[in-house]
C-alpha cells in the first residue's frame, strides 16, 4: 500500500512539475506589453492618431455596440492608428467609457493590439443647449461631474489614457452657443495637474486642451490675455485645430485659383490649391508656435483636429467654395500626413468614419462626411491603397467587408472633381 502511494505521489509530483515548467516557458514566449507615456507617443510617427466616433445612426442615443467598437478598432489598427482621440464623458452617453472597455478586452485577447486614447472632457458655458440665453463668463454646473468622470477612468485605464483634454473648441469666439472663458479651462487644467502632484492620477499622464488655433493665441489680439498666458504655461502641450477646409469659405485669399494659375489644366489646378491648403494649415500652427514662444515657453503643439469633407451641399460644395470631393481629401490627408509625421508632430485626422448624428437633419451636410471611412465601411480614396494592400482582409463593418468607394473606379471619382473658382471672382465677391 505504501508503494502505491508512493508511486501515485511521484507521478503527481512529475505531472506538477511539467505543468509548471510549461507555464513558465509559455510565459517567456508570451510577448510583454510596452508601457509607454504620453511624451513617447505623441510626436512619434510610428503611433499614428485619429479622431474617433463609432455612432452609425443620426442619433446618440443609438450606442454602437462593444462588438461594434471592436470591429472598429481593429480597423484602425489595421491602417496603423494606436491613438484615438475621444470628446466627452457624459452621463447619457457611455460612448468613451465604452471604448476604453472595449481596448481593454482587445488588450487581453491579443497581446500585440496597441491602442492609446486621448479622452475628452466637455465644457461649456452656463445654459448652453438649453435655448436660455448664455452666459460665456459661468461655466455650466455640469462640467465638475464631466472632469470627475474623466479622472475615475483615466485610473481605471492607465495603461490606455495617456491624454486628458479638458474642453473641445470651448473658448473661440465662434462657438457661441457653449463658449467659455479661459479662465475656466485654466482652473480645471490646474486642478487635474494638481491630482497628479497628488497621485490621484498618474504622473505620466499629460492634460491639455484642445481648441482652434486661434484660441491659442494665433488668431486676433482679443484671445491674448493673462488666462491664456497662464493656460499655455499649466498645459503639458498644446492641442490646437486648423481648417483650412472651413476657410475655403471664410478666408478663402488662398484657395482660388491666381491669375498665374490659369493656364493649368484642371487637375493641375486642384492640385495646386490642395498645396496651398497645406501651406494654410503650417501658416496657422507657426502663428500658434510664434505666440507660444513669445511668452518665454516652449512646449510640443500637436494637431488635435484638422480634416478635409467629401460631401458637401452648402457653403464648400459645387454652389460654393468647391472644395468638397474625396480627391482633395485624399491629398489633403496625404500631405498632412507626411508634413506632420517628418516634422514629429502628431496629428490626430477627423476623422475615422462618417458620422450622420451631426447634421442629422441634413444628410449631404458636410459634417456627416468627414471619415476615411463612409458608415457601411467603404474605405475613400485617401485609404484605396490601403485596401489594395490587403490590409482590411476579414475585418468588417456593419457586416461589410472594407471596399473602396467608387467601386476602386479613380476617372468616376474624378468626374466629381470640382475645380476652385478664380480668386479674382471670389474678391469680387467679398
Amino acid at each position: 500500500m505504501t508503494l502505491k502511494l508512493n508511486t501515485i505521489f511521484i507521478l503527481v509530483m512529475s505531472v506538477f512539475v511539467i505543468s509548471c515548467n510549461q507555464n513558465k516557458k509559455a510565459e517567456k514566449e508570451m510577448p510583454t506589453r510596452k508601457q509607454v507615456s504620453a511624451k513617447e507617443i505623441l510626436g512619434n510617427p510610428e503611433y499614428l492618431a485619429i479622431s474617433y466616433g463609432g455612432y452609425r445612426k443620426k442619433s446618440r442615443d443609438s450606442q454602437p455596440s462593444l462588438q461594434e467598437l471592436k470591429n472598429d478598432l481593429k480597423i484602425l489598427s489595421a491602417m496603423g492608428i494606436k491613438v484615438i482621440r475621444t470628446y466627452n464623458v457624459q452621463v447619457p452617453l457611455p460612448h468613451a467609457s465604452n471604448i476604453l472597455k472595449a481596448i481593454d478586452e482587445l488588450n487581453k485577447e491579443d497581446a500585440n493590439f496597441e491602442m492609446y486614447v486621448m479622452l475628452g472632457a466637455w465644457i461649456d458655458c452656463l445654459n448652453a443647449w438649453t435655448g436660455q440665453p448664455v452666459n460665456h463668463d459661468v461655466e455650466s454646473p455640469g462640467n465638475a461631474g464631466e472632469i470627475a468622470r474623466a479622472v475615475v477612468l483615466a485610473n481605471q485605464y492607465p495603461d490606455i489614457v495617456k491624454v486628458i483634454a479638458v474642453g473641445n473648441e470651448a473658448m473661440v469666439k465662434w462657438a457661441e452657443s457653449y463658449y467659455v472663458q479661459p479662465n475656466i479651462i485654466l482652473k480645471w487644467v490646474n486642478h487635474l495637474q494638481g491630482l497628479k502632484q497628488l497621485d490621484r492620477l498618474p504622473k505620466d499622464l499629460w492634460i491639455t486642451s484642445s481648441d482652434d488655433f486661434a484660441s491659442w493665441g494665433g488668431g486676433e489680439d482679443f484671445y491674448h490675455v493673462e488666462d491664456l498666458e497662464n493656460l499655455v504655461k499649466a498645459v503639458d502641450y498644446i492641442s490646437m485645430h486648423c481648417y483650412p477646409y472651413h476657410n475655403t469659405h471664410y478666408n478663402p485669399q488662398f484657395w482660388g485659383v491666381p491669375d498665374s494659375e490659369e493656364q493649368l489644366s484642371d487637375k493641375e489646378k486642384v492640385d495646386a490649391a490642395m498645396k496651398r491648403a497645406v501651406q494654410f494649415s503650417k501658416k496657422q500652427y507657426d502663428s500658434v508656435t510664434n505666440y507660444m514662444k513669445s511668452l518665454g515657453v516652449n512646449k510640443p503643439i500637436h494637431i488635435g483636429e484638422t480634416g478635409w469633407a467629401t460631401t458637401s451641399k452648402g457653403f464648400y460644395g459645387i454652389n460654393g467654395s468647391k472644395a468638397t470631393d474625396e480627391y482633395k481629401q485624399g491629398l489633403y490627408y496625404k500631405m498632412m500626413r507626411e508634413w506632420t509625421n517628418s516634422n514629429n508632430i502628431s496629428c490626430f485626422y477627423f476623422e475615422a468614419f462618417n458620422e450622420q448624428w451631426k447634421d442629422a437633419e441634413h444628410p449631404n451636410g458636410s459634417e456627416n462626411h468627414f471619415g476615411l471611412f463612409t458608415i457601411d465601411g467603404k474605405a475613400k480614396y485617401p485609404i484605396w491603397d490601403l485596401v489594395d494592400q490587403g490590409v482590411f482582409e476579414g475585418l468588417t463593418r456593419n457586416g461589410n467587408p472594407i471596399t473602396k468607394t467608387y467601386n476602386g473606379d479613380k476617372e468616376a471619382l474624378m468626374k466629381q472633381v470640382l475645380v476652385p473658382p478664380a480668386l479674382n471672382d471670389i474678391m469680387a465677391h467679398r
